[in-house]
């Protein structure tokens, strides 16, 4: 829990009740979250637009979003879901991941595919919808680069524009290039030395670390070529909303913000190809003795790659040992995390 905006140090473990599922509502109790860089934004309430409903104090005072769980109660008028029925959904509005019960909307949730892990359905919801939605219409033979792509978003989109034939180049730092190489990714660029709109043009860019100029983003496309961002710098999106379209006129290129729709209606391209059939995500976890509040900083610094994700069991085993070893320590020490290394890999599996 926290109670104002600012770095790690300022999360503590507290004893609150179990809430109450209101109508429409479900309680879970989680099972696995991970960890987006809304949380991180939400954390450290910046930029300006992650304070909107408390810009003072966090609105929601546990942090999580992306959960996977089981249905321990549903309010009145939730009919899709029973106690015990396995979820993952992506709760952005109400968080709550974070800790053992979350309340959550029934229309943010789906069930839970029997052959993903709980671990690796919380790493599906927010960065998926993003890659699914930011890769739409991207077709073989075409161009597309993807910014942030050793991301959790952006470890997905490589894999998505692979499938459908794209020639695709991943752009993050040089820690992460074998990274994107591993998950398909045809050209590898380090951000650090080079600068993408410097590259020959591309039919498709999605990108989730927006920084630059509008004109170096309209250099960087082909005529009739598409820029997306989602995510970057306040400034820049606005200079995307306002000015994207007035620059891009008259070449065909189009230049905008992709407005990212959540919840399980948005997570699939047809009925009847949801997205874990798609794409699974792979997570490979290390022990519980990894520290949340120690290496959340690196990962959303950009230094870890793709999808972070922990569940509650390891997480309770690392509390329990840190109060044995040391008891009224710092938070800090009794905050067990198991880390999640995606090395997505994209099934070809029949819709």
């Amino acid at each position: 829990m926290y109670e104002r905006y600012g770095p790690p140090g300022v999360l503590r473990i507290e004893q609150v009740p179990v809430p109450e599922p209101g109508p429409g509502l479900v309680l879970i109790e989680v099972v696995a979250t991970s960890i987006n860089l809304s949380d991180w934004e939400c954390l450290r309430g910046r930029p300006l637009y992650s304070r909107i409903g408390g810009l003072r104090s966090p609105a929601r005072q546990t942090l999580g979003s992306d959960i996977a769980g089981r249905v321990a109660a549903v309010g009145a008028g939730v009919t899709a879901f029973e106690v015990g029925d396995e979820v993952y959904g992506d709760n952005l509005r109400l968080k709550g991941g974070f800790a053992e019960f979350a309340l959550a909307p029934a229309k943010v949730l789906a069930h839970k595919p029997e052959r993903l892990s709980f671990v690796e359905a919380s790493a599906i919801p927010q960065a998926g919808a993003i890659a699914l939605q930011g890769t739409a219409g991207m077709q073989a033979g075409q161009r597309v680069l993807i910014n942030g792509g050793g991301g959790g978003s952006g470890s997905f989109a490589i894999q998505l524009a692979k499938r459908a034939g794209a020639h695709v180049t991943g752009v993050d730092n040089g820690s992460k290039l074998d990274f994107m190489r591993g998950l398909g990714a045809d050209e590898v660029v380090d951000y650090q030395c080079e600068d993408f709109t410097r590259l020959p043009p591309f039919d498709h860019i999605l990108d989730l670390v927006a920084h630059r100029s509008v004109l170096a983003y309209r250099r960087a496309l082909l005529p009739g070529g598409r820029y997306l961002c989602v995510g970057g710098t306040v400034p820049t999106l606005l200079r995307v909303v306002t000015l994207g379209a007035l620059v891009g006129r008259g070449t065909g290129r189009r230049i905008g913000v992709l407005p990212v729709q959540q919840g399980p209606d948005h997570l699939s391209r047809s009925p009847s190809a949801p997205w874990p059939a798609r794409c699974r995500s792979t997570l490979t976890a290390r022990s519980a003795s990894m520290r949340l509040l120690r290496l959340w900083p690196e990962s959303a610094r950009g230094r870890l790659s793709a999808r972070w994700s922990w569940s509650h069991a390891e997480r309770t085993r690392g509390l329990a040992d840190s109060r044995t070893r040391r008891g009224a320590e710092a938070p800090r020490r009794r905050a067990g995390l198991s880390q999640a290394v995606s090395r997505s890999a994209c099934s070809r599996a029949a819709s």
